[in-house]
């Protein structure tokens, strides 16, 4: 998987998502785009975004345990830190996308690899 927070900007598209008031510190928020569910959170004030899949076995990660910057999926309890999307505990051994997010204007935006 891929850690598109270290892609170009101009390889980007960025994806309006919602008001940045409407996710307050420490909450989570799921947006579909482009047929994938990405999941957004608020850590402290900073926005951090990954593919609501884990690696070991597909299903989703995004409802799972937060602590600090590492989520914990709650099927078999592999470990992601949402701010690269790198395996942190198997049983998972291949990292999840992360997004780079920025807010403009007051709203939240996720940037998607463009399609060629």
């Amino acid at each position: 998987m891929y850690n598109y927070a270290n892609t170009p900007a101009e390889n980007l598209e960025y994806i309006e998502i919602a008001p940045a008031s409407e996710l307050p510190s420490g909450e989570r928020l799921f947006v579909d785009i482009e047929d994938k569910t990405i999941v957004v959170f608020n850590i402290a004030g900073q926005f951090y975004a990954i593919l609501d899949v884990c690696s070991h076995d597909d299903g989703p990660v995004g409802e799972g345990d937060l602590t600090g910057y590492n989520i914990t999926c709650p099927r078999h309890g592999a470990e992601f830190d949402v701010r690269t999307g790198k395996v942190m505990q198997m049983p998972a051994v291949i990292d999840i996308p992360a997004y780079p997010v920025r807010v403009v204007d007051g709203n939240i935006q996720v940037g998607i690899p463009k399609s060629t």
